[in-house]
């Protein structure tokens, strides 16, 4: 069930997402006059349709192929490929009888209808539901590393004073963002009373793409209460009981969630001590720990004390933090494609494809998630849809800006070409990301 829930998130959120961008182009065209022949939801590759009616002269469907979407405009090279209407005397209604700069629009419209969407999304998840983050300044018992954070030189009970010099308010914001998680950052932490100045590699973005941001760097917590024992593991044999409180492990003093997983995933399937207080008096329990490196209790999650704070916006007030985030989005692909072509981010790291995005939306439905998703996703589509590739929105746009600077219009003939170099381009990155996606999976 959850398998179906989570593409069916996906499904619903990039459809909405094509066709408000074919719509983009669809409004645009029909606004300067343009005959459009057809507007799809996904590809109907080699004519096959699984669903098509016919409005005002427009065919309207959905196709099989689940890879985009298109409208057909009249007099324009695009992956249609039908060139035999350009062989005939361009038609006042066609594409190429029109100005270079509305021809411009028509072919922007796509992408400005992704950044508007983008933009709205956020502005509403901002006005609804705040900001919530953790006080930086206010974790007093620092950060406990992941994998990356270990690998960097972090340690358990760092303090992150500065990033880059400036003291992080906000943990999620200021510590955790693109400009700490893709490498070169400098963070002055505060360690058993001293600074210490540590650099983040310049290829930290691949250790963080393979083990996501989480692995970075966590609040550190405060061991609470026992609030959940597993069934049939080691903690219910060891005769755990809700509300004991764990002190120590193997004679070891503990005081934070993490001392306790770490010593026990080090005694994996050995016999372990652990002493806890149960009603005011101390206990040792006795047990062996499982394969896993763990006993099976779960904290009261409740009793957490952490500097959690929510920043709440007026109507207004939301805009242009949600237009921050928005283009928070196409400001960290272009900082992660300048990573691509430096060599410090390896390309089958960063990318992802269908695949990849459907574990993003996860196998519950959780609304604020999934908004999120497609404001982001929105907001790299029009990054992707503006790159010069013959074949995307951003190679037609090249090719009108060459045509209003030399004052005429390259041939159809070299059009068609580029037209179908872009389809192969794409066609190579799509088999490149689907292969990344499911070798990810696998591992």
């Amino acid at each position: 069930m959850g398998i179906l829930i989570m593409i069916g998130q996906v499904l619903l959120g990039l459809s909405l997402l094509i066709v408000l961008h074919e719509l983009g182009h669809f409004l645009a065209a029909r606004a300067f006059g343009i005959k459009v022949e057809k507007f799809y939801l996904f590809f109907d590759a080699w004519g096959v349709k699984l669903f098509k009616f016919n409005h005002k002269g427009v065919e309207y469907g959905i196709g099989w192929l689940p890879l985009g979407g298109y409208v057909k405009i009249a007099g324009m090279v695009d992956e249609s490929m039908d060139t035999e209407q350009l062989k005939e005397e361009p038609k006042p209604w066609e594409f190429r009888s029109k100005p270079a700069w509305q021809r411009l629009i028509v072919m922007l419209g796509g992408i400005i209808v992704n950044v508007i969407v983008g933009v709205f999304v956020f502005w509403m998840l901002t006005f609804s539901y705040g900001v919530t983050d953790y006080d930086n300044t206010k974790l007093t018992d620092g950060v406990v590393p992941g994998i990356v954070g270990k690998a960097v030189g972090i340690e358990a009970g760092d303090r992150i004073i500065k990033v880059n010099g400036v003291v992080p308010q906000n943990f999620q914001q200021d510590v955790l963002n693109t400009d700490v998680l893709f490498g070169g950052a400098t963070l002055t932490l505060e360690r058993n009373g001293a600074m210490v100045d540590l650099q983040m590699p310049a290829d930290m973005g691949n250790m963080v793409a393979e083990h996501k941001r989480n692995e970075f760097v966590q609040p550190r917590i405060r061991i609470t209460s026992v609030a959940q024992i597993v069934p049939d593991n080691p903690a219910a044999k060891m005769n755990f009981q809700v509300g004991d409180s764990i002190v120590s492990v193997n004679q070891q003093a503990v005081q934070f969630q993490d001392q306790v997983s770490s010593i026990l995933t080090s005694q994996s399937n050995k016999p372990v001590e652990i002493g806890v207080i149960r009603d005011g008096q101390p206990l040792t329990l006795t047990g062996t720990v499982s394969n896993e490196g763990t006993i099976g209790v779960g904290y009261d999650m409740s009793k957490i004390n952490l500097p959690i704070v929510t920043y709440k916006y007026g109507f207004l007030e939301a805009f242009p933090l949600g237009a921050s985030k928005a283009f928070g989005v196409i400001t960290d692909n272009i900082k992660g494609f300048g990573k691509i072509f430096s060599g410090d981010l390896k390309a089958d790291k960063a990318l992802s494809g269908p695949v990849g995005i459907a574990t993003m939306f996860g196998t519950e439905v959780d609304w604020a998630r999934f908004w999120s998703l497609v404001g982001l996703i929105s907001m790299a589509l029009a990054f992707m849809n503006l790159l010069p590739i013959p074949a995307l929105d951003g190679g037609h746009v090249v090719f009108l800006l060459i045509e209003m600077i030399q004052g005429k219009p390259l041939s159809d003939t070299f059009l068609e070409r580029a037209q179908m170099v872009g389809f192969f381009i794409l066609v190579a990155l799509m088999i490149f990301v689907f292969g990344n996606d499911i070798f990810k999976l696998v591992q």
